[in-house]
């Protein structure tokens, strides 16, 4: 691979270009995988319990990876790590609250308001307003405001969701420079102190531990946390903040689909046409992007 990256030094330049928004696309396909295993478990286990056996499970795996002991940081660093901890622990949780009573492309509609935010925040040029803007069409679209009704509690988790999730991009995107992998790791540790204490308390150990429910939630963890969260966390090290956070718009999309295929939750033609702006606002705002990559912002699991 190098000998071919030193005999082709513009496909090099080009793969190192493209690889982030690649890898951003492979995680937002694994989370919505992994969601719906998830929701197939709530009527085991409920919500609350597969949140915290997901981000218990998803903290081990990631500490047995990437060591989060060794990491060498100061203390304003290490703060920082668990503040975006507790944001991701929030965000998962309210995440699995609203999709109690919400399909999984709604729920991941409302929370896409938060990256949107943080798109909207970050637009520069007329182009950036104009992706942000179609995407947010698609999110008006994807969502059934007229006709069919929505669970209003379910709705208000999925909106915590979305502002959990704006905070996790900004989080993430100064984490991004600081040994990422092992300060998700140790993140994903912090979390567990906001879904315990709500998930603990609802466990039905004699099912939760038989080898189905622990197989599922396994799959879950890997789908859902360890590899996206380990896949943006190395994207966003390269990608702006704004076309990160368009980029995501996909998530409603993919989930919209995920939940069809799978779940058999139904979409009307509105919700199809969304598809289509959602995904349309991520190709463009990927085509538009010309932001040169730092050069400083090489792959590495050492510590910053």
């Amino acid at each position: 691979m190098t000998s071919l990256a030193l005999k082709h030094p513009v496909l090099a330049a080009r793969i190192g270009t493209l690889w982030p928004y690649a890898a951003v696309i492979a995680a937002i396909l694994s989370f919505a995988l992994g969601t719906t295993v998830a929701k197939s478990l709530f009527p085991l286990i409920g919500a609350e319990s597969a949140v915290t056996l997901r981000v218990v499970l998803s903290a081990l795996i990631m500490a047995v990876i990437f060591q989060p002991w060794k990491a060498k940081r100061t203390g304003a660093h290490l703060w920082l790590t668990v503040l975006f901890g507790l944001v991701l622990g929030a965000m998962n949780l309210t995440f699995y609250l609203s999709l109690r009573t919400l399909p999984i492309g709604i729920a991941l509609g409302i929370e896409f308001i938060g990256p949107l935010t943080v798109a909207l925040l970050g637009a520069r040029r007329l182009s950036h307003v104009a992706w942000v803007g179609l995407a947010g069409l698609g999110l008006v679209l994807l969502l059934p405001l007229t006709g069919q009704a929505i669970d209003p509690v379910g709705a208000g988790f999925a909106a915590l969701a979305a502002v959990f999730w704006a905070f996790y991009i900004v989080l993430g995107k100064k984490l991004s420079n600081f040994d990422p992998g092992r300060s998700l790791a140790l993140g994903m540790a912090a979390a567990i102190l906001v879904v315990a204490p709500v998930g603990l308390g609802q466990m039905d150990w004699a099912l939760v531990l038989t080898p189905t429910v622990l197989g599922l939630a396994l799959l879950v963890a890997i789908l859902s946390s360890a590899l996206p969260y380990s896949l943006e966390m190395a994207a966003l090290k390269h990608l702006p903040r704004r076309t990160f956070g368009v980029l995501l718009s996909l998530d409603p999309a993919v989930g919209a689909l995920a939940g069809l295929l799978i779940l058999g939750e139904q979409l009307g033609g509105l919700q199809w046409l969304a598809i289509g702006c959602i995904v349309a606002a991520s190709v463009g705002a990927a085509a538009t992007s010309r932001e040169p990559t730092p050069k400083s912002a090489i792959p590495t699991d050492a510590p910053a």
